[in-house]
């Protein structure tokens, strides 16, 4: 009687949790559409056709701000997954826009690859060539051509994925290079911030080589291709993945010497999800058993030291000292890393912690008045209001993605397994 009690009980939790996710998963669809119509209508001006490169907290537009090619990279990406995910019509008008201004603006006809920033009017002020930016506009790209069949941005993707291979490519000691000038000569500054270390090798470069890298395969399946993604995932293997700790190293020379103590926990579980996907798409099944596992403890990582009571995520730590902020996209992140992780081992802890998470988010990041997440709150869950709500680096792009993984794999796979 015992365990037809404790069957019975277990078979109602299932459909408690079955329903909870669906609603969630209407509040995520309704979140996505208010994300994409605050890019739309707040940083796209209709009438001058220009981008707004800044939006402060408060929702003050400086026009004449620069603009990056990281944020349109992930506008363009945003988009046109949203009108591959909805069919929604005005999301492929959005990223034609994004699209044409990215090429026109950001493009070097003379030397080919992306520049780094552009002023307000599309005019290169920063025409330094970043792997990070290379790669996102790979990712854009691949994206774009995957959503409108234009194949002309499937030839820059192609382009992109060529000049990192022959430009950035470390030949002697693998991996890539973080930074160099127009014309492809090094340069002293390597650093994609003033906050990060100036070394000639990054885990998020990395990590954002392999992301395009596995998008591009997606609808350019070549050998030359799945070859380069594996290279990519046995660096994260025996490279970046510390061998001690389990944490992603972040920084490093070149001959892939650590020159950081910083955890960031946000990258650990983003990470986890993104060399899984890579592993599955290129269908490498020597690799798949080590990534399963190795994505599998980077999440037990982020939940054991990085997640608070809430389930939300801390932003990073440093020689045992925690930096208990909480930002929009390791938030974001999370909830992929989570739901991916159930997928492997069918654990309902981390669904529980996805639906906590959530209500952080909504309860915490969502700015209901005027749209879009908050930049970051503190350890108590109180807004910081000197960060922006867009620009360089406040794009659509981790939320976005992150609600629309999740809401697929509700869809998909989840409430399949669960009723």
């Amino acid at each position: 009687m015992n365990e037809i009690m404790k069957n019975l009980k277990d078979e109602a939790s299932m459909n408690s949790l079955s329903k909870d996710l669906m609603q969630m998963k209407d509040e995520m669809e309704k979140e996505l559409k208010s994300i994409l119509d605050f890019w739309s209508n707040e940083v796209f001006d209709q009438k001058t056709k220009r981008f707004v490169g800044k939006i402060d907290h408060y929702g003050k537009k400086y026009l004449d701000a620069p603009v990056g090619c990281v944020m349109m990279s992930r506008m363009l990406w945003s988009f046109s997954a949203a009108y591959k995910f909805t069919g929604y019509k005005p999301y492929r008008d959005m990223a034609n826009e994004v699209y044409q201004f990215l090429i026109d603006a950001f493009w070097d006809q003379q030397y080919g690859g992306l520049f780094w920033e552009v002023d307000h009017k599309g005019r290169a002020i920063d025409q330094r060539k970043q792997a990070y930016a290379q790669g996102f506009g790979i990712l854009a790209l691949s994206e774009y051509y995957s959503a409108v069949k234009n194949k002309q941005a499937l030839d820059f993707a192609m382009r992109l994925y060529q000049l990192l291979e022959k430009e950035f490519y470390d030949e002697l000691h693998g991996g890539y290079i973080e930074a160099l000038d127009r014309k492809w000569q090094p340069v002293a500054d390597l650093r994609l911030s003033s906050k990060e270390a100036n070394d000639p090798k990054t885990m998020n470069t990395h990590l954002h080589i392999l992301e395009p890298y596995t998008n591009l395969y997606k609808v350019w399946p070549v050998e030359k291709l799945k070859i380069s993604i594996e290279k990519l995932i046995n660096v994260f293997l025996q490279k970046i993945i510390d061998p001690d700790s389990g944490h992603f190293n972040l920084f490093f020379d070149l001959k892939w010497h650590v020159k950081s103590s910083v955890i960031s926990f946000g990258h650990d579980i983003e990470g986890a999800w993104l060399l899984h996907e890579a592993v599955q798409v290129t269908a490498n099944k020597t690799l798949l058993n080590a990534i399963r596992k190795a994505s599998l403890a980077l999440v037990e990582l982020t939940i054991k030291e990085g997640m608070a009571d809430d389930s939300s995520i801390f932003n990073e730590s440093e020689n045992k000292v925690l930096d208990r902020d909480k930002h929009w996209w390791p938030q974001a992140e999370a909830m992929v890393g989570l739901i991916d992780a159930w997928e492997i081992d069918k654990k309902t802890e981390y669904l529980v912690h996805l639906q906590k998470i959530w209500g952080f988010i909504k309860k915490h990041l969502i700015d209901d008045a005027h749209g879009e997440w908050f930049w970051r709150v503190d350890g108590s869950g109180n807004v910081i209001t000197t960060e922006d709500k867009a620009g360089f680096w406040k794009c659509p792009y981790h939320n976005s993605r992150a609600l629309m993984e999740v809401i697929r794999r509700i869809d998909k796979r989840v409430i399949k397994e669960l009723i």
